[in-house]
């Protein structure tokens, strides 16, 4: 079995309160930053705290829809959308100038991200916001999916993820949080999933089908009731399996 080095990140700064906890087994983090959660406050707290553990740090901008946590489309025109993710943005970069930290990477959030897996027109609005930022920054997004065809295209370092506790449909969308079984909590079925893409490059499918999958990053959502649990036996189980996290 080969050796293999992976990435593993969380949403954090979106009103768990638990970042303390998980941010010491992470390699990199995505803050909320006033889309769907978190405010200068917050991000600061998870600044500090991911500058002190040596945690890559990425923004998580959402719609700007608070009430729906971001996880539902919004109807809002091409020009909003590019300003609120702008601006959700710049102010988690001016608390990283404040910090001397660094920006590593852009995840969008909830229903942002899974729209512009598979529509064009969002999946744009995303690359324009990324390719006006002044520095090169890293895109954390799906396997195959039309943002990252595009940011390629576009010369943006693409990084694909996958999720450590989510149940996939067939076409790699994440099975709809109203479905049973969407969320996974089991430790073993989390590794097993995570192995099976790590070391196959493959996914079984909520309907029991293999999917080709790549990821070089791992995400376990900070608000799965029991994501401290899940990283801390990751941490412990994934080396055994000739994975190195960096």
């Amino acid at each position: 079995m080969s050796f293999k080095t992976v990435d593993i990140n969380a949403d954090v700064g979106e009103g768990m309160g638990n970042e303390a906890l998980l941010i010491p087994y992470l390699s990199s983090c995505n803050i909320a930053c006033g889309g769907h959660a978190g405010d200068v406050k917050t991000m600061t707290e998870v600044v500090r705290l991911a500058k002190n553990h040596k945690v890559k740090i990425g923004a998580h901008p959402s719609f700007p829809d608070v009430l729906n946590f971001g996880r539902a489309v919004m109807d809002i025109s091409a020009a909003d959308l590019f300003s609120s993710l702008k601006s959700q943005i710049r102010s988690l970069q001016q608390i990283l100038h404040n910090e001397n930290a660094q920006l590593h990477h852009i995840k969008p959030h909830g229903a942002l991200y899974n729209l512009a897996a598979k529509d064009e027109k969002t999946a744009r609005i995303i690359i324009e916001v990324v390719k006006s930022i002044a520095m090169p920054i890293q895109l954390y997004v799906p396997y195959n999916s039309v943002i990252s065809k595009l940011a390629e295209q576009e010369k943006i370092s693409v990084t694909f993820e996958a999720f450590a506790d989510r149940n996939y449909e067939e076409n790699l969308s994440l099975v709809s949080r109203k479905k049973e079984d969407a969320i996974l909590h089991e430790n073993s079925r989390i590794l097993n999933h995570i192995l099976g893409m790590i070391h196959r490059e493959k996914v079984t499918a909520i309907n029991g089908v293999e999917v080709p999958i790549k990821a070089s990053t791992f995400c376990v959502h900070g608000d799965t009731k029991n994501a401290f649990e899940i990283l801390d036996f990751l941490i412990k189980e994934l080396p055994k399996y000739n994975v190195k996290i960096q």
